[in-house]
């Protein structure tokens, strides 16, 4: 069982197909979980408060960003000391969640990011590895000062003090670019852990990255 000081965060849109058997495995190791559901249109938060854990609702679709940032702020006034991010479409491995928050809890690190080429265990398309992920390392590399081994990868987690840093304004897919950006900004201690992604669809393409490329910019203009 996950330290009673660890919370796990979930975005939730539209996933009652994959919620239930997503909760199921993390019960078994996490007592802390804490789903956001995203306006979802179908039995999303039902299945999770039928499943015990707790949910919070938006009232109207404001994607993934929007959702962990209601997460991390939830989670924090419940008083969590590690929060972990994870999402609900089954892809990702809950036992793997000892690995990513074993450096925060022995203060080796302010925030863990998952990469799925460290180990070379995640099975992918060559085009989504090679025309996609590792033109999006090097953007985010010039972009915010973070040279990863992946890039986008949802899976993370952090300490307290760093979820209190990191304020995340990108509603969309783009937040994880702008988290990179203020681990440099704040100076957090960051450390990459191997973990394996369970790929059922392609995922994001080529023109979503382009969106993200095009929200990264608009918000340095903006700013």
């Amino acid at each position: 069982m996950l330290n009673s000081r660890v919370w796990v965060i979930i975005p939730a849109y539209n996933e009652e197909k994959n919620i239930a058997r997503v909760l199921a495995g993390l019960k078994k190791i996490a007592a802390n979980i804490l789903v956001v559901d995203d306006a979802s249109s179908d039995r999303t938060p039902e299945i999770c408060r039928d499943q015990g854990v707790f949910c919070i609702s938006h009232k109207i679709n404001r994607d993934q960003g929007a959702a962990l940032q209601t997460g991390n702020e939830a989670a924090l006034d419940l008083g969590a000391e590690v929060i972990v991010h994870f999402d609900a479409d089954g892809q990702m491995k809950p036992e793997e969640i000892a690995d990513m928050v074993e450096p925060i809890l022995n203060n080796k690190a302010d925030i863990t990011l998952g990469s799925r080429f460290i180990n070379n265990k995640t099975k992918m398309p060559w085009t989504k590895r090679h025309l996609i992920l590792k033109p999006a390392i090097i953007f985010n590399w010039i972009f915010t000062g973070i040279k990863l081994s992946d890039a986008h990868n949802g899976f993370r987690a952090l300490s307290a003090e760093a979820a209190k840093k990191i304020n995340i304004r990108q509603d969309g897919k783009s937040h994880a670019s702008e988290i990179l950006e203020q681990i440099y900004e704040h100076k957090l201690r960051w450390q990459e852990v191997p973990v394996e992604i369970i790929y059922n669809e392609y995922g994001q393409g080529f023109m979503g990255g382009l969106k993200i490329i095009k929200n990264l910019l608009l918000s340095r203009i903006l700013r």
